[in-house]
């Protein structure tokens, strides 16, 4: 809901680090597979229920993901740079569901709902992504992306706050699940409609 003003802000300072790490030879694929294995390690630590080193993992996931995009700015982006960085984001946000669901039986179902939930915002982000790129539309705002970023109630900065909520206070994850799932499945609606009023 907010990621457009949050890019706005933090691309300058990711900027500088990006070409930081590009001059010490990183490459953006290489950041975006770095943040992957920290998130996955990060999972990991949450289903054995250690959600204070959960956190730390995810927030450091988060961090890499800025730096791959600033790093390709700074060398050259490609298109299956931007495909990874987004296959692997979703595959993290199921990862860590998950990992609750491994932690604690009693968030399976809460856990299964958000997951569903899941599915349905990024079917109805990519599709439309897809059908945009064909029609040649662009974000008016965010034209450095790989591809159209439509919006809606639940984006990356509320997902974050979620996980970053039921990390730190795991015991609400059953109720906090129920209710994120909610706001995706809204959000879901929300791109539907819009993908009718914009291809129709």
């Amino acid at each position: 809901m907010i990621d457009p003003l949050l890019m706005r802000i933090m691309t300058p300072p990711l900027d500088s680090a990006g070409r930081a790490l590009a001059r010490f030879g990183w490459s953006a694929n290489g950041v975006t597979y770095l943040g992957f294995a920290i998130g996955c390690l990060a999972a990991v630590a949450i289903a054995v229920g250690e959600t204070g080193l959960g956190l730390l993992g995810i927030g450091l996931n988060r961090l890499f993901d800025g730096f791959d995009g600033a790093v390709a700015r700074a060398t050259h982006r490609s298109d299956f740079g931007g495909y990874l960085d987004i296959v692997l984001d979703f595959l993290f946000y199921g990862l860590v569901v998950a990992a609750f669901a491994i932690a604690d039986p009693a968030n399976a179902v809460a856990a299964t709902v958000l997951l569903a939930s899941f599915l349905a915002t990024a079917s109805s982000f990519l599709a439309f992504a897809v059908i945009a790129a064909r029609r040649g539309i662009e974000h008016a705002t965010l034209r450095d992306k790989s591809f159209f970023f439509s919006w809606g109630l639940a984006e990356g900065f509320e997902t974050i706050a979620f996980l970053i909520v039921v990390c730190l206070w795991p015991g609400i994850f059953v109720h906090a699940a129920y209710f994120f799932a909610v706001m995706c499945s809204l959000t879901a609606v929300q791109r539907i409609v819009a993908a009718r009023r914009a291809f129709k």
